[in-house]
């Protein structure tokens, strides 16, 4: 049903917390040797012991992926510590919940270095590796809203539209070369990650995910299940292909919709201080996992996104279910 991860060395990117994390202990279960990059020292430690507990092989580098020095330092590292890079997985972000109106050129400039130019300093680093060995495997860890920007987050939606034509763009030139480097991009529903607890924002209430809501543990089975594989981009989640097809099919329908809804869905009643700490310039102490504060209300299960990774499976069968109505069918009118 997957590829054998079993020894292989995989980067992550932002993998100290949240869907990293979560991708983390995934990979790790499945055998890979695991490096993370991300900011917080606290969650790294932690995420690092807690890996190595179950057996793992694991290095914790402290790193903003938004310097692009500090991320070829580390994939020097990694190489030197774990061996040849097999698979890189671009997952670090951060983001601001805020009216455009209110938004500040320098957290717009913050958010497209994390968010979008580390997914690009990331990849850069991977390919100076993978490319003379002819081999590798680079994740973009993206978001339905890669597709439909939605309202009070113009920021982070527009690093992750950035990441996708930066994907799309490098992916071609891929396939003009004839490489045998595979590039996929993974679009994201909303999933209870920490997020919400330490992003900066502007709203006078709990920033939420919008529902439905899935744990990041779907996220991580699906991201292990395609490694080393050759697809071009995977949808997870009912919510993902609607936002997808809808944005394709009612882009003027949707701008009104979210007009009306998008504020609301965004944000649960439990008032807040805006001015409460966040982890735009720096991470925030303490180790929350991959859990935000929404196990209650979230997925634990995605069939939509099953059928998204093993496609191959249910279109295997989709086929043996025509074959056997077309023989039915056969065996009817010769009756």
């Amino acid at each position: 049903m997957s590829v054998d991860i079993s020894g292989k060395v995989v980067v992550i990117t932002g993998g100290s917390a949240g869907v990293g994390r979560a991708i983390a202990r995934e990979m790790a279960s499945r055998g890979a040797r695991i490096a993370l990059i991300a900011r917080g020292e606290d969650r790294l430690a932690a995420t690092r012991d807690e890996l190595q507990s179950h057996g793992a092989e694991v290095i914790a580098i402290s790193a903003d992926v938004a310097d692009a020095t500090r991320v070829e330092s580390a994939a020097e590292r990694v190489e030197r510590d774990l061996g040849p890079i097999d698979v890189w997985i671009n997952n670090a972000m951060v983001t601001v919940l805020s009216p455009v109106a209110e938004m500040s050129a320098e957290e717009y400039d913050r958010v497209t270095r994390v968010t979008y130019l580390g997914a690009v300093h990331g990849t850069l680093s991977a390919l100076a590796r993978m490319r003379p060995r002819n081999a590798g495997h680079i994740i973009q860890i993206g978001s339905a809203l890669a597709y439909r920007a939605i309202p009070l987050q113009s920021a982070y939606c527009a690093a992750k539209h950035a990441m996708r034509g930066f994907t799309d763009s490098l992916r071609s030139e891929l396939i003009h070369d004839g490489s045998a480097i595979n590039l996929t991009m993974v679009q994201l529903p909303a999933v209870n990650t920490p997020q919400f607890g330490w992003c900066r924002t502007r709203l006078d209430h709990q920033p939420q995910p919008v529902p439905p809501i899935y744990q990041p543990e779907v996220i991580a089975r699906s991201v292990a299940d395609i490694a080393l594989t050759s697809r071009r981009e995977v949808w997870l989640g009912g919510s993902t292909i609607k936002t997808v097809w809808g944005s394709r099919l009612a882009s003027a329908f949707l701008d009104h919709y979210l007009a009306k809804k998008a504020y609301s869905g965004q944000q649960t009643e439990e008032r807040i201080d805006p001015s409460r700490p966040d982890n735009l310039h720096s991470p925030l102490p303490g180790d929350p996992g991959a859990h935000g504060q929404f196990d209650e209300r979230a997925r634990s299960e995605s069939a939509a996104a099953w059928l998204a990774v093993h496609r191959a499976v249910w279109a295997s069968a989709a086929a043996v279910m025509v074959v056997a109505m077309l023989v039915v069918g056969g065996a009817f009118w010769l009756w």
